[in-house]
């Protein structure tokens, strides 16, 4: 019986995400199915290294899911959509300009993409890797340290889709694309000024789409969509906490791979601004996401502790 019923939950969790939208299943079905996955995981088979990684990545893809499941129905998300508010917070943060729009006036060049460009797209593109990568590194050489390590980057990834689903915010490639930083822009600009202004904005580019194209090629449209997810889940930016605190986890197992990781944290959030992917906003709201992961995790631990007894009883059931 257990065993049945765990096993059901780790079919549906995969099946009903993929057939959604054929079958039309309703948004909440979908989510508790992901949801039961890992726990139907963790009772139907002993703890080992190999479990551990099937868990998180079960995990992960239930976030991949519940991540997309708003844009199901595009219509109504956009009716809830906040577009202005991370514009007018950059401009102040930039004292009257975004951050976008200076890096990219100061480190790129009209014409064909640059090295700087593919660079830049590149260490964006490697995120996709770079958190479970950590994570995998720990599982394999501090495995003691696994468990916290997972809880920790996978409340990150739930605590910032929890927000995306409260707050859907436009990024700034697509309120660029769509008018609305121009528009801004001129409604702060003085009289005679707002064609200036409307021309600045044109440096406000995708630059990740550019490489993607110039690289990829015909390849390029099918990887953008099977990657593009929900493009109005940017606040916070889950790309810079998941990375920041992937570094802080390494170094804590290890210093060196701690240097590593934060480096590569500060490359990403050069890449982020610069690639139009992020506001400067969206990122510190992704810094002050780990925050509150890192302080509130010990206070979450003993119910976190006391679910795993329970699915702990369940396994040995199953498996006695």
């Amino acid at each position: 019986m257990v065993r049945g019923t765990a096993a059901a939950a780790i079919a549906a969790s995969v099946v009903l995400p993929l057939a959604r939208r054929r079958l039309r299943v309703p948004r909440l079905p979908v989510a508790a199915a992901v949801a039961a996955g890992p726990a139907g995981l963790a009772v139907l088979f002993p703890r080992t290294k190999l479990r551990d990684a099937a868990l998180y990545a079960m995990q992960m893809w239930a976030f991949t899911i519940v991540h997309e499941l708003p844009y199901d129905d595009p219509d109504a998300l956009r009716s809830r959509l906040r577009i202005r508010y991370p514009i007018r917070a950059d401009l102040a943060l930039g004292g009257g300009e975004l951050p976008n729009l200076r890096l990219q006036r100061l480190l790129s060049r009209p014409g064909p993409v640059t090295l700087l460009d593919r660079a830049l797209a590149i260490v964006h593109w490697a995120w996709f890797a770079q958190p479970h990568a950590a994570l995998a590194w720990i599982l394999v050489w501090r495995n003691e340290s696994f468990v916290r390590a997972a809880r920790q980057l996978a409340g990150a990834f739930d605590l910032g889709c929890a927000v995306y689903y409260a707050i859907p915010t436009a990024p700034p490639w697509w309120a660029a694309e769509n008018g609305y930083i121009a528009d801004e822009l001129a409604r702060r600009a003085a009289p005679g000024e707002g064609q200036e202004a409307e021309a600045e904005t044109v440096r406000v580019r995708r630059v990740r789409v550019e490489v993607g194209e110039e690289v990829w090629g015909d390849a390029w449209p099918g990887l953008y969509e099977a990657l593009g997810g929900n493009p109005w889940a940017a606040m916070p930016s889950l790309h810079l906490a998941t990375s920041l605190l992937a570094a802080m986890l390494l170094a804590e197992a290890a210093p060196g791979a701690g240097a590593v990781g934060y480096a590569y944290a500060a490359a990403l959030a050069l890449a982020l601004l610069y690639l139009g992917e992020h506001y400067l906003v969206d990122l510190l709201a992704g810094v002050a996401l780990v925050a509150c992961v890192r302080v509130g995790e010990p206070f979450f631990e003993p119910a976190a502790l006391r679910v795993s007894a329970v699915v702990q009883r369940l396994e040995r059931i199953a498996n006695g």
